[in-house]
């Protein structure tokens, strides 16, 4: 998405940048490792292949990606943050990103029509009923030496408040799937962009083997769809959005005034 292109997120220990063409390097070099290519369900690519798909990310509007990084020990603006500094490579530890798909079970599921319209909108006649998204999320601290301190929640949060705060955009992003739909334009309009889609919940796919990240998003309210893992080794997690809010983490987190 081209939503956070000039956006970077400051927490007191991460920092969360677009991810970018001077990026790639690091991020090749973390997927070459055959640890993180089966935690992350991945294909090695060539260098080439991961310059396309940073490209690819940054265009296509249904991916939502950010760099992770230690945040600067010094206080800083975030507005005062350029690229290729704060975010070099020694101060890179991983990536946060989300996928929008359409629900395949939409038509199948009576409660979407009135899900819906309890997010502020009403078919009319002859008008095309709003698609419901699934927003699918996939988190990877990278560098073994910054895992087990809490980054990756950190990071979740941070991700999760971002969503939370322009869910109009990032849907009026993939509606239009151009740029003519600004953030700007979008918010000042009350976020009414004409809901040709919107949120149904969000969903992270985990190998039953990795615990720690199953744990993770247990621990911010995130539940589990099945007790067995599916054909593929995964098992399911899944929470609610309401009115563009994630009221399952907001419970479990306790930050309801921060959203």
């Amino acid at each position: 998405m081209k939503l956070n292109e000039n956006d970077a997120i400051l927490t007191p220990r991460i920092l969360l940048v677009p991810y970018s063409a001077h990026h790639v390097p690091t991020y090749h070099t973390w997927m070459q490792d055959e640890d993180l290519q089966k935690l992350t369900a991945s294909e090695p690519l060539t260098l080439e292949e991961e310059y396309a798909m940073q490209r690819s990310w940054r265009s296509d509007a249904d991916k939502l990606t950010f760099i992770v990084c230690t945040a600067p020990q010094d206080h800083v603006n975030v507005g005062s943050i350029a690229p290729e500094k704060l975010d070099a490579p020694e101060h890179m530890i991983g990536d946060v990103n989300l996928f929008l798909y359409e629900d395949e079970d939409e038509d199948e599921d009576e409660e979407a029509v009135e899900q819906a319209a309890g997010h502020g909108h009403v078919t009319k006649v002859g008008e095309a009923k709003p698609k419901a998204l699934i927003g699918e999320l996939e988190i990877m601290i990278a560098r073994p030496e910054q895992r087990g301190k809490g980054l990756a929640r950190e990071t979740l949060i941070a991700f999760l408040w971002y969503i939370s705060t322009y869910p109009a955009s990032i849907l009026a992003e993939y509606d239009s799937d151009t740029t003519t739909n600004t953030r700007v334009e979008v918010e000042a309009a009350g976020g009414d962009r004409g809901a040709r889609t919107w949120l149904k919940y969000l969903r992270v796919k985990i190998d039953k083997d990795n615990v720690r990240s199953i744990r993770l998003f247990e621990g911010v309210g995130f539940t589990r769809t099945s007790g067995e893992a599916n054909y593929f080794g995964e098992v399911e997690l899944r929470s609610s959005v309401v009115e563009g809010r994630f009221v399952d983490v907001e419970k479990r987190v306790g930050m309801e005034g921060w959203w």
